[in-house]
């Protein structure tokens, strides 16, 4: 599958339809449910979604996978309801689901390009604590918007301890 989203929900239900026919389950049920936010995201902007709508729905998408793999790494060890073995299968799930989103996202940028407009970003705004942090973060996302700001977030973190 070619990167990016290349407006995507147009093609989905035959992407479905072949995830289908190769008996891949866990494709099969990813596509679905990225189908249903697809059209959720339409009814509620009440028109056909653009290129950068689908993007940001897969996005969301993603990220809701990145926050469940968080919280369930967390949870790995701790006394909770599920088994440790439940807790994997989980885990495995939601990070084979997350691999699937991101074949349909724009490659990531790099930790040095990002490093780097954190650098900038850091100098533009004249940041010398973590009190700065939002409007570091906020530059930055101007400059890269489809970096997700927990990843920005981090590293500008690190910069301003440093």
């Amino acid at each position: 599958m070619e990167r990016g989203a290349k407006m995507i929900a147009g093609k989905l239900q035959q992407i479905i339809g072949e995830a289908m026919k190769a008996h891949d389950e866990l494709r099969t049920s990813t596509l679905r449910l990225l189908s249903s936010a697809f059209n959720y995201e339409k009814i509620a902007k009440q028109h056909e979604l653009t290129e950068e709508e689908e993007l940001v729905v897969i996005q969301k998408e993603a990220k809701q996978r990145r926050d469940s793999i968080e919280a369930l790494r967390q949870a790995q060890g701790k006394s909770t309801t599920s088994t440790e073995s439940e807790i994997k299968a989980r885990l495995d799930r939601e990070e084979e689901e997350l691999k699937i989103l991101q074949e349909y996202l724009p490659p990531e940028m790099d930790e040095a390009t990002l490093s780097k407009l954190v650098m900038e970003a850091i100098a533009q705004v004249g940041a010398k604590s973590m009190a700065d942090m939002g409007r570091v973060v906020g530059a930055v996302k101007a400059k890269a918007p489809n970096v997700d700001g927990g990843r920005i977030a981090q590293i500008v973190s690190s910069k301003l301890h440093d």
